[in-house]
This record gives C-alpha cells, sequence and structure tokens, in this order.
C-alpha cells in the first residue's frame, strides 16, 4: 500500500475535493502507475453532474498517461520506468464478444462496470479503510492507480505525458472513428459535427484516411478555426451544414459523417446531412434513458448508422501508432491542449468545460 492525493467525488452535483488516498493492493496481473497527466474529459463531467452513474465515493479520470513504477509478479512485457498510456477498456479476451474482437462489449467489463472498482471487480483505492470507486478501471485524477496490465499500454519515452494522455480517450475514440469504424474511401467527402476534443481527432483522422474534404461543423467559430487547422478543408455553422455537403457533392450529401457533439438536434443533422447509401457513425451521447426523435425520410434509403464508443480501439496496437504519428508531426496534439493545471484546480477546470472554454484541460502531475 502507498499514499496518494486524488480528487475525490463524494456527492454528485458538488466540487470534488482533494483528499488523501491509500492506493493498492498491486495483485500479480497489475502494474502500479505513476500519473504524470490527466485529461479532463466530457465524460468526466457526466459523473460529477449525475447524468453518468457512478458509485461513490469515487476517483475520476480515464484519460491519463504516466509510468510504471512497480509491476506484479505475473506481468510480462512491461517494466518500472516504461512511459505508458492508461485504457479504459481491459477485456477477457475469451468471451463472446472478445472472440468476436468486440473487446469494448466484453462480458466482464460490461458486467464489473457498475461496480466502479478493478477489473477483477475488487477495490485498489481506498480512504480510511473505506473502498472507493473508480470510474472505467481507472481513477486516473490521482498521483498514483493501480491498473490491470492490459491497460498499460507502452509508448515511445519521446512522448510528452500531456499529449500522451490524450491518446488514451478522446483522440483513440475520434481517430478511430475515422480509420476504423467509417468506410471512409480515398476522395470521399466526411463531415465532423461538433469540434471538441473527440470531433477534432476524427477530422485528424478523416485527414489521415485521405478524405478529399473534410466539413466541419460546429456553432463555436474558434473551434471551426481550430478544426481548419488540423486538417478540415471547410468549417461551417450547423446551420449551413446540409447546403456545405451538397455543395461538394452533386447535392447528394456527404458519403461519411461522424458526430461528436453529443446532442439531440446533431444526431438528427447527420443523417439529413448523409447521402443516400452512406454512414453515420455516431460518438455522441446523451443521457441513457432520454430519447431523439428523427424525421423517418431522414433515415431511409440504405443509410448505415454505426454507433461508437471507443473507436475500434486496439489499444495495444494503435496508441504506440497514435503516439508515433504525433512525434512524426502527422497527428497534431499540442493544438488540442487548452490548459495544463495542477490537482487543485481541478474544479475550475471542468467549469471551463462546461462553459465550452476549452477542448482539452491537462492535470499534471510533478
Amino acid at each position: 500500500m502507498m499514499r496518494a492525493r486524488a480528487a475525490v467525488l463524494r456527492q454528485t452535483g458538488t466540487p470534488m475535493t482533494i483528499e488523501t488516498v491509500d492506493v493498492g493492493p498491486v495483485a500479480a496481473g497489475d502494474v502500479l502507475v505513476r500519473i504524470r497527466a490527466a485529461g479532463l474529459c466530457h465524460t468526466d463531467l457526466e459523473a460529477i453532474e449525475g447524468s453518468l452513474a457512478v458509485k461513490l465515493p469515487a476517483v475520476l479520470g480515464h484519460e491519463a498517461a504516466g509510468e510504471v513504477c512497480e509491476v506484479g509478479a505475473a506481468v510480462t512485457g512491461l517494466a518500472v520506468g516504461d512511459r505508458v498510456v492508461l485504457s479504459w477498456n481491459p477485456h477477457c479476451g475469451n468471451c463472446y464478444y472478445c472472440e468476436r474482437a468486440q473487446p469494448i462489449l466484453c462480458a466482464q467489463f460490461l458486467g464489473n462496470g457498475p461496480l466502479a472498482f478493478h477489473f477483477d471487480g475488487r477495490p485498489r483505492l481506498s480512504c480510511d479503510g473505506v473502498p472507493m470507486h473508480q470510474l472505467m478501471y481507472l481513477g486516473g485524477f490521482a498521483e498514483y492507480c493501480v491498473v490491470p496490465a492490459q491497460s498499460a499500454i507502452r509508448v515511445p519515452a519521446a512522448m510528452p505525458f500531456d499529449c500522451a494522455a490524450l491518446l488514451g480517450c478522446g483522440v483513440m475514440t475520434g481517430v478511430g472513428a475515422a480509420t476504423r469504424i467509417a468506410d471512409l474511401r480515398w476522395g470521399a467527402v466526411a463531415m465532423v459535427i461538433g469540434c471538441g476534443a473527440v470531433g477534432l481527432s476524427a477530422v485528424q483522422g478523416c485527414r489521415l484516411a485521405g478524405a478529399g474534404a473534410i466539413i466541419a461543423v460546429d456553432p463555436n467559430p474558434a473551434r471551426r478555426q481550430l478544426a481548419q487547422a488540423l486538417g478540415a478543408t471547410e468549417a461551417c455553422d450547423p446551420s449551413q451544414a446540409i447546403e456545405a455537403a451538397r455543395s461538394l457533392t452533386e447535392r447528394r450529401g456527404a458519403d461519411v459523417v461522424i458526430e461528436a457533439a453529443g446532442r439531440p438536434e446533431s444526431f438528427r443533422l447527420s443523417v439529413e446531412v448523409v447521402r443516400p447509401g452512406g454512414q453515420v457513425v455516431w460518438l455522441g451521447k446523451i443521457g441513457v434513458n432520454e430519447s431523439v426523435e428523427f424525421r423517418w425520410g431522414s433515415l431511409m434509403q440504405e443509410k448505415r448508422i454505426t454507433r461508437s464508443s471507443y473507436g475500434g480501439a486496439k489499444p495495444a496496437q494503435d496508441f504506440p501508432l497514435l503516439a508515433r504519428a504525433y512525434l512524426d508531426g502527422t497527428l497534431k496534439l499540442d493544438e488540442m491542449v487548452s490548459a495544463r493545471i495542477q490537482l487543485a484546480a481541478i474544479n475550475d477546470g471542468f467549469a471551463a468545460l462546461k462553459r465550452g472554454e476549452t477542448v482539452r484541460s491537462v492535470v499534471t502531475f510533478a
């Protein structure tokens, strides 16, 4: 056991408190990671506000990077000092879904998720003897965390921690949506709705996949400008999206539309703007019990709709590839980091995220 500072959520709708927690034990298949950077994601904000149910008290944070400082007795392929990005999707590898290459649907992953502890269903954090819950098997808003070895993915030592953290969720989801989920053909017309961290990553994924035109849609002019700096060839307000897509496609509509805003109106727009026979990939989300209404005609004409939570992630393969793409200048991440903050300022960071002032604030640990 060791002690570490962590941001603890004890009641939804209230600020997190900075407390000292006990970290451990490190089981045979675990690694202890010293967290060096953790991104502030909308999923964490949903947990704070209560729209995403998580057991409390909890340490949030699921987009993080750090260095290995202890390995369990059964761990191979990782060593003390390795720089790692954490994956929030550990999986068993042998259930019905894992055998069909759908680890995001792993029976153990989904079954133990509501417990909000480690992947084996047991806690690895506590405070004054009381077990602390972990969001999405990690709990990255702490100086240290214990994770299953498969969740700690080694990346090149040259990868800066603040940018590495983004790979663990927002970047993987967005880039993966364009390169793994979407049937995005070379020269196709793609549209990305919503230019937060996930949407901006999807823009870059479309660029990497060879899209001929990439239309970034967002009501915020600054976000549209950033999207163009990262690879969008066009940018517009949502009210102009349908005409923008038609003007580039002889009135057909976009070949692929990636929705990353998570609003009812953006889901509706995504199916209105895609061409007949085209594909829509939904990355955004609303409350699980909320409803979205559609004009039935917008769903016709052989349109295909796919919902993706993690961009088809294969972390062991994808995180090192994304890191190398950053290091060679192909993938741009510095531009997406709006602020680097200390753990004590985490509540202010989430307030700024809610106001739409930041793409990604990153908590950095010394």
